[in-house]
């Protein structure tokens, strides 16, 4: 028999988008709310009050008077093999790839590094309340197989992919369109649906791929039918007219990737910047996502994203951090950049859809919303704990909150790790501070 384990505290989580429905009608709430967990799903959530009275005298409540309990944050995009170089100085992105990301990327050939590497990135993550993430291996194969092999230890849903790279990129960084096919294949059959584990065919971005590399990554995406996508787009103006170069038949960025047939409802395209209507529309129309990365965006000096715009044509969106071009960790810090990205464009990103974009609206980009992204019942239980007393000056700040509304915005301006109490994953704690 399963145990029942339960958790007290403030409790919301988001049950639609505040932008289809209205922020009041987005979200649940709980000021003194209890879940209950049987094994790793989520049996009951409600009001304590309420529920007390019927719990058999045998179920362990653990109480948190100053905690909110939130779905664990779904990052949909990020590269674990670029972990030990967040923070490098001074590029913009096709000169930050050559100069700091390709040379790191060769170390993970070695399979001890990659697994090195793989179990502090997860570390990190956790720490923070990232809970799933869609994750860029390396042109290596033995990356991906270090990657889940860690993953496994905590029994988290992940995905991950090898990259796909076979021009453009220094000589020890490429692959074949044969050996990327057949590796990312190997790895498909080895790991895709394992447990909670999900694989992502991972061309890096148009210019490292020939076509021939994109029109097998097409053909790999239409031989499994629920593998992933990911890749880059439109994240530098550079970079698209590179684009237009490589591929003067495409009408524009997207559209390469649509010629090879890598649009889906699965596939989730990073940035997404700088795109025409059409794209926007063939985005919506192919069920395909954008992942927003406001700390790279800034940091790299790529450009705003315009949430609007992708609201408008009904595109997905999800959150990343992009680490190691994103500069935290912290679905929270980057919440905090992705309100002023909006506000830069003289628009306001209200907290309520901030959470649902790293929680439900993630879980919908990646296609998971009937698992992950909220504490429906049956919901698998991937939750976080945030502590409303992490620091003096939350303390404080959060004193003077007169809703749950408010005290979602100060916990996404000036939260951070100090502030994820704890992190559960299935039903476990994966990480306590």
């Amino acid at each position: 028999m399963k145990q029942l384990k339960a958790w007290r505290a403030a409790i919301i989580h988001c049950i639609a988008d505040p932008k289809e429905v209205g922020n009041e009608a987005a979200y649940e709430y709980f000021d003194d709310g209890l879940l209950i967990v049987e094994g790793d799903k989520i049996q009951v959530i409600g009001d304590a009050e309420t529920l007390l009275p019927s719990l058999p005298n045998s179920i362990i409540i653990e109480h948190h008077p100053d905690g909110i309990i939130t779905p664990g944050f779904i990052d949909t995009h990020i590269h674990y093999p670029q972990t030990d170089m967040i923070g490098s100085y001074g590029e913009q992105l096709l000169t930050w790839l050559n100069t700091y990301t390709f040379p790191e990327e060769r170390k993970f050939s070695d399979k001890n590094h990659a697994s090195d590497v793989a179990k502090r990135f997860l570390e990190e993550l956790l720490r923070n309340g990232t809970t799933t993430a869609l994750v860029f291996g390396t042109v290596h194969k033995v990356s991906v197989d270090a990657f889940f092999e860690a993953c496994e230890v905590h029994n988290l849903r992940m995905i991950c992919g090898k990259v796909m790279m076979d021009r453009n990129a220094p000589d020890y960084l490429t692959d074949t369109p044969e050996t990327s096919y057949d590796e990312s294949k190997t790895l498909i059959e080895q790991w895709h649906n394992k447990d909670r584990l999900h694989y992502a065919i991972t061309p890096r971005f148009a210019p490292t791929s020939s076509d021939e590399q994109l029109h097998l990554a097409g053909k790999l995406l239409s031989e499994y039918d629920d593998v992933y996508l990911h890749t880059h787009l439109s994240e530098n103006k550079d970079e698209c007219a590179w684009v237009q170069s490589l591929f003067p038949q495409s009408k524009n960025y997207l559209d390469v990737y649509d010629q090879h047939k890598l649009l889906s409802e699965r596939s989730v395209f990073a940035h997404g910047i700088h795109l025409c209507d059409h794209e926007y529309h063939r985005l919506h129309e192919t069920g395909s996502a954008i992942s927003f990365c406001p700390t790279s965006n800034l940091f790299i000096g790529s450009g705003l994203f315009n949430l609007k715009k992708a609201e408008e044509h009904k595109v997905n969106v999800g959150l990343g951090t992009d680490v190691g071009g994103g500069t935290s960790f912290s679905m929270l810090q980057t919440l905090n950049e992705a309100y002023k990205v909006i506000q830069l464009q003289n628009e306001n990103l209200s907290p309520i859809k901030s959470f649902y974009l790293a929680t439900l609206g993630g879980a919908k980009a990646l296609r998971l919303e009937d698992k992950i992204g909220n504490l429906a019942v049956g919901s698998e239980a991937d939750f976080v704990i945030l502590d409303k007393k992490a620091t003096p000056l939350l303390t404080s700040r959060l004193a003077q909150s007169k809703n749950i509304e408010e005290t979602l915005f100060v916990l996404m301006t000036i939260g951070d790790d100090r502030a994820i109490a704890e992190t559960y994953s299935a039903g476990k704690c994966v990480h306590k501070r």
